[in-house]
């Protein structure tokens, strides 16, 4: 049984996790940005070639496709912790101190990606502003990915495992 969970908990972090990683990454370089600012792409943070605006950096069906993704796999990656916890049961290792931390660190992954990340681009999409929200949904992905290679981190080298 225990090879079961440690497999779907492995692919399920590989496929949702990633997915919505790679999703919020990429989301605010196809986002669309306020018309006003599509002539001066420095204004927005893009590059200083004139030409990228309009060569189709910016994408707005590329974007919502990644919204979509961010919002779906973030909502099948609830299997993550579900079976992790399933798992550390099964292996009598719920007291372990690298769990507990794991468990609070994907729970703030959790709610950074529904509270804060999937609402700023939906947001972003429904009204594009001068690239401030861009920024700082960049910024909100770079801190999702680090919780969860932390959480990685910790799963591979387990600090405080009763062996």
């Amino acid at each position: 049984m225990e090879g079961v969970l440690l497999s779907v908990h492995v692919l399920a972090s590989i496929v949702f996790v990633g997915g919505s990683a790679v999703a919020t990454s990429l989301f605010s370089r196809y986002a669309p940005v306020a018309a006003s600012v599509a002539v001066s792409p420095a204004v927005a943070g893009a590059s200083a070639d004139p030409r990228s605006e309009t060569s189709g950096d910016r994408n707005r069906a590329v974007a919502v496709a990644l919204h979509r993704i961010t919002r779906g796999y973030g909502v099948f990656g609830i299997v993550v912790p579900v079976v992790g916890i399933a798992l550390a049961v099964t292996q009598g290792r719920m007291g372990e101190i690298w769990i507990n931390i794991s468990m609070v660190l994907t729970a703030a992954a959790g709610g950074l990606l529904a509270l804060r990340i999937c609402p700023e681009q939906r947001e972003a999409l429904a009204n594009p502003d001068d690239g401030k929200r861009l920024r700082t949904l960049s910024m909100l992905a770079g801190i999702y990915n680090l919780l969860w290679a932390i959480v990685v981190v910790l799963m591979i080298v387990r600090p405080g495992a009763q062996t």
